[in-house]
């Protein structure tokens, strides 16, 4: 069975040294916490998701779950875990203290997350689809449907889900059918039929909050027509007690290539009873709350699964002999050398390491742009962060599960014939993943959103400000010699990512279709930029740790490695992808439907 050790000092170095998220006190809350705290609960999060959630990867994988009876039955064990993961107040973290909430940062929460995810990612979603249907209500709910729900989804007691899909409309939201018609006293009944809902019923909790995309019969045709509901699988009486089960169920369980602990249901509404979340035909802007939710969620799965599968195969990589170094033997008391010394074994570990931790530091940033969002005294500051962490959630999401995948493959392939096989993970974890770059908008679907409405829905103002960011990152460095290694790779992938953004804008005003054609690239161009740049801001801290005397060298001097590997192998790869965007997108949109 695979081991997991949390990556705890990252956490506090992306924390409390890259991002100083404790000095941080006019953020609304974050005067409450401090480093103590924050450690303490990341320690505790990481005794419970090893302890607790580890050991029940491979066997939730091996059974998964089962349809008996019109009910849906999770792994053995997951019940008494999930009632754990609520007694010990896990899933009550980030959550508004006025509603039972600790109202702790997300970007504390986020690394909770990542912990979650490595070690049990199928188990991990029924809290993390929980989270964000709490956030939905909480952001645009009536204060009934608050009072009525909040509660028991922040505490755990009662989870939720996320209805959108129809087998006919996957993405493309307009042609969904399903309807809701008014019941009285504020109520609508629900009928019709969605597909791919993850946890869309278990035997974890006592009721299920399903969130439904819907049309009311005087909607408008396309994405303004949609609302959204807070459908129960159980009725709520008036006094917050259960009532009578509603109209609805999993017809069938999903037969998928991983995550086989969760499950994921083709659900039937057959005038089941909901209430209106937000107003009539508003229903995705609510909804993208909790997309957005998801979609960092997602993105925080591909760091995660990766972090675990690069743990995996480093041991792996060290205990196991064969063959001898290329330059002579390393380790004359064996009989063979470990295949750590061998170099392409060594690349495909570094290209995990470098992109693992470059990513956690982005998405720590990701996670404090939310907190400035949400929390920041000055509105403009606010604004300002909530377009940043817009425009990088299509990075968060497409960008890192594409790698994360690659990097879990990267680490099968370290074992060999072995990471064909259940019983070391690697097979697993690249099943579960793969799903990562599927679901909440394929990344073909994300990296068009990038190009075409982040980028173009201010004409490039939020990108123009980042840009600016990282120049003056460049000019505060310049002078510093010992820099120059992470400034260089910084300055020529910024520079290729300018002259793709160029190209992108000048010949889609000519030709719209190339936006599609070069919209995967350019999304992999800003996503090794944007870890460049944290990469470039890891070294500067590393750096000034050093110089200031540090006991911990032997972390500070990895991190500096580290750096310089992600900007010799990793951001030299913006060239070629600027090259391809400039020498094939116009070339994409030419071939007709006969030339495939």
């Amino acid at each position: 069975m695979p081991t997991y050790q949390a990556p705890l000092r990252d956490y506090q170095f992306v924390l409390n040294e890259l991002l100083n998220i404790y000095q941080r006190t006019e953020l609304k809350g974050f005067d409450e916490i401090d480093a103590e705290l924050g450690d303490a609960i990341l320690q505790g999060v990481a005794d419970f998701t090893t302890e607790v959630m580890l050991p029940l990867n491979s066997s939730g994988d091996v059974e998964g779950c089962k349809l008996v009876d019109g009910k849906v039955i999770a792994p053995k064990g997951f019940a008494d875990a999930y009632q754990q993961y609520v007694d010990n107040g896990w899933a009550t973290l980030t959550c508004d203290p006025e509603y039972g909430g600790q109202g702790l940062p997300e970007s504390i929460g986020v690394f909770a997350t990542e912990m979650k995810t490595a070690t049990n990612m199928a188990f991990a979603m029924y809290p993390g689809l929980t989270h964000g249907a709490y956030a939905a209500i909480h952001a645009h709910g009536s204060d009934s449907l608050k009072q009525k729900y909040l509660d028991k989804l922040v505490s755990g007691e009662w989870t939720g889900t996320m209805n959108l899909t129809e087998s006919h409309a996957g993405t493309d939201l307009a042609l969904l059918r399903t309807k809701a018609v008014a019941a009285g006293e504020g109520l609508f009944a629900i009928s019709g039929e969605k597909i791919f809902i993850s946890s869309g019923d278990h035997d974890l909790a006592e009721n299920i909050i399903h969130l439904v995309l819907a049309r009311l019969p005087d909607a408008p045709e396309g994405v303004k027509g949609i609302s959204l509901f807070a459908v129960p699988k159980i009725m709520v009486n008036a006094d917050g007690s259960l009532g009578q089960a509603n109209s609805l169920c999993a017809s069938a369980l999903e037969h998928k290539m991983g995550i086989h602990g969760n499950s994921t249901c083709v659900m039937n509404f057959d005038g089941a009873i909901g209430e209106l979340i937000g107003e009539a035909h508003e229903g995705l802007r609510a909804m993208f709350t909790m997309m957005n939710q998801a979609r960092l969620g997602v993105g925080v799965q591909g760091l995660g699964v990766s972090e675990i599968a690069y743990q995996n195969a480093l041991i792996y990589a060290k205990d196991r002999i064969q063959g001898r170094g290329l330059s002579g033997v390393k380790d004359p008391q064996q009989a063979a050398d470990p295949i750590l010394v061998h170099g392409d074994v060594r690349r495909m570990l570094m290209a995990q390491k470098s992109f693992n931790e470059g990513a956690r530091a982005l998405i720590g940033q990701q996670a404090l742009w939310l907190d400035e969002a949400e929390r920041h005294p000055d509105a403009e500051k606010a604004k300002a962060a909530n377009k940043l962490a817009a425009l990088f959630t299509p990075i968060v999401k497409g960008f890192i599960t594409d790698r994360g995948f690659n990097a879990c493959v990267d680490a099968q392939q370290v074992f060999g014939g072995h990471g064909y096989i259940h019983e070391w993970g690697m097979e697993q974890f690249v099943r579960d993943i793969r799903i990562a770059m599927l679901y909440e908008g394929t990344n073909g679907v994300q990296a068009l959103d990038l190009v075409g409405r982040k980028l173009m829905s201010d004409k490039g103002a939020t990108l123009m400000a980042w840009s600016e960011m990282v120049k003056t990152l460049i000019a505060e460095n310049m002078n510093n010699d010992a820099m120059k290694p992470y400034l260089a790779g910084l300055m020529d992938a910024s520079g290729d990512l300018e002259k793709a953004t160029q190209f992108m804008a000048v010949n889609a005003a000519k030709n719209p279709d190339v936006l599609g054609a070069g919209s995967m690239p350019y999304m992999q161009i800003l996503g090794i930029t944007v870890l460049a740049w944290m990469w470039t801001r890891t070294a500067a801290t590393a750096l000034a740790a050093l110089e200031a005397g540090t006991q911990d060298t032997a972390f500070y001097q990895g991190k500096l490695k580290t750096a310089q590997f992600y900007m010799s192998y990793w951001a030299v790869q913006t060239r070629s992808l600027r090259k391809q965007i400039e020498s094939s997108s116009e070339l994409i949109t030419q071939f007709d439907e006969a030339d495939f």
